[in-house]
């Protein structure tokens, strides 16, 4: 399930956006201010942001510069700002689309699609830092010479980590997400369980890939 993180001070905007998105099949994550923004954008990385430029603490723009940098995340700036310049230093901090208000629901739920699709295919389907080598296609994945038999749960944490690569997933993300659609479920005990278990399968002395962030949570390291 597709990740939009939508970041609007407007309660009742974001509600009503939060709930089309979730009507139509989408995972929301809502954020009222930039700080709540970093917070939940630390948390994992979403697939797609709906940014409004005015926010409590701040303006959009640097949070999408910032985001810009080490992520190819679309950002869709959500905003009253309708003045040409605006526009113009959205895009240039590298917002995706720039969309002013007031705007329809149904054109905004078109171009949530048609961005995501167009991404879609961005997502890495190879990783290989000449040790591990993961085929996200073909389910394969491999560690040095040898090949890693991983269950379906372990090959799901694998596929989290690299997707996001450098930031930590507390406990709560990484329960959330592996939740299985025909109602079984992941605990925490069970989530420790399975990450040693994939560590001794692609770890080695000399290559490290996850940490036990204490109290938090994992992340990966390379």
């Amino acid at each position: 399930m597709q990740k939009i993180l939508i970041i609007e001070d407007d309660r009742e905007l974001n509600k009503g956006i939060s709930y089309a998105l979730g009507k139509a099949g989408y995972r929301t994550v809502s954020a009222y201010s930039l700080e709540q923004a970093e917070f939940s954008y630390r948390e994992g990385e979403p697939d797609l942001i709906l940014l409004d430029i005015n926010l409590p603490d701040g303006e959009g723009f640097e949070f999408c510069r910032q985001v810009k940098k080490n992520s190819s995340t679309p950002v869709m700036f959500l905003t009253a700002r309708d003045l040409e310049r605006d526009a113009l230093k959205g895009y240039d901090a590298g917002a995706d689309d720039y969309v002013t208000k007031p705007f329809s629901i149904n054109v905004l739920m078109k171009k949530v699609g048609v961005m995501l699709k167009r991404t879609e295919g961005s997502r890495p389907q190879i990783y290989d830092d000449g040790f591990l080598r993961v085929d996200f296609d073909a389910a394969k994945v491999r560690a040095g010479a040898a090949e890693c038999i991983l269950t379906p749960t372990e090959f799901r944490i694998l596929r989290l980590f690299i997707e996001n690569r450098g930031q930590l997933l507390t406990y709560s993300v990484l329960l959330e997400r592996l939740w299985d659609s025909q109602g079984q479920f992941v605990d925490k005990h069970t989530l420790a369980v399975n990450m040693n278990r994939l560590r001794g399968k692609i770890e080695d002395g000399q290559h490290k890939y996850i940490s036990n962030v204490y109290g938090m949570g994992y992340q990966w390291l390379k």
